[in-house]
């Protein structure tokens, strides 16, 4: 008889087994039905050899089965898999993105009193050409024509006012 035992209570552990591998290899739901259908075997064993086995059984199935799946899920997202199969997290993502909208505004910020050479008009918005990069440009004051030097006076975010130099 204590061979029932031991299997019931194998059938279940293999059903919580099976319970922490369906959050980890989605599979529709179908190792979830053979996790309930592994440990449901397992509970009949168990009262099978004893009532009294049966009921603890049974209810540390029903009591600690979902609190094992759901803390397995709760989990999934910070491991590597779970990384690889979610991406980042919001903080992660507002981080990268708040580090390149510094280093953004670091190199826009770095083109004030840089001089270039206009490219298009600017009557008053065009194109103009700094460090061998374009952008486009607001002339600040009196238009400015093509092939004209400049010099940038202000940056304001997307903005750059330029004068002739």
């Amino acid at each position: 008889m204590d061979s029932l035992l031991m299997a019931g209570i194998g059938l279940i552990l293999l059903g919580a087994l099976l319970l922490v591998v369906e959050a980890f290899i989605p599979s529709g739901g179908v190792i979830g039905l053979v996790a309930t259908a592994v440990a449901i075997v397992g509970i009949v064993l168990l009262f099978k050899h004893d009532t009294t086995w049966g009921a603890i059984g049974l209810l540390t199935t029903l009591i600690l089965g979902p609190m094992l799946f759901f803390w397995v899920l709760k989990l999934l997202p910070n491991t590597p898999f779970g990384k690889h199969m979610f991406g980042d997290s919001g903080e992660e993502i507002a981080a990268k993105r708040d580090s390149q909208s510094s280093r953004w505004r670091e190199e826009r910020n770095a083109l004030l009193d840089q001089t270039g050479k206009a490219v298009t008009d600017l009557h008053p918005v065009g194109i103009v050409l700094i460090n061998n990069t374009r952008h486009d440009a607001i002339a600040k004051g009196q238009g400015i024509d093509k092939d004209s030097n400049i010099r940038v006076v202000s940056v304001d975010g997307m903005q750059i006012e330029v004068r002739q130099a």
